[in-house]
């Protein structure tokens, strides 16, 4: 944190090339492969579904989403059903359940 107090004072830490210190940002790119979610997990069933119940809800049941696809993340609107058909992959919702 030291050399972030200099630089705000204008002075440049021993090192820094000032041009470094007046360059934009660069943007990382980050790809996402429409890969198996659940490379190893459970196999052998048709759809991972796992159930919690929890006794303080509001509703008798809660899907999350568990595939990252989902519109309304982080509840569950079934975009998994489309990425498992597509990738072979077995990634269902987690359901919080009210006791």
């Amino acid at each position: 944190m030291a050399s972030l107090s200099c630089v705000a004072v204008g002075k440049v830490p021993h090192g820094v090339a000032s041009s470094f210190l007046h360059a934009a940002p660069k943007r990382r790119t980050v790809a996402v492969r429409a890969e198996s979610i659940n490379p190893d997990i459970r196999k052998s069933e048709e759809k991972v579904v796992d159930s919690v119940v929890v006794a303080e809800l509001g509703k008798p049941v809660t899907a999350y989403c568990r595939c990252w696809r989902s519109g309304t993340f982080p509840l569950c609107d079934g975009s998994h059903v489309k990425h498992n058909k597509g990738t072979g992959d077995n990634v269902g919702p987690l359901l919080l359940k009210k006791q």
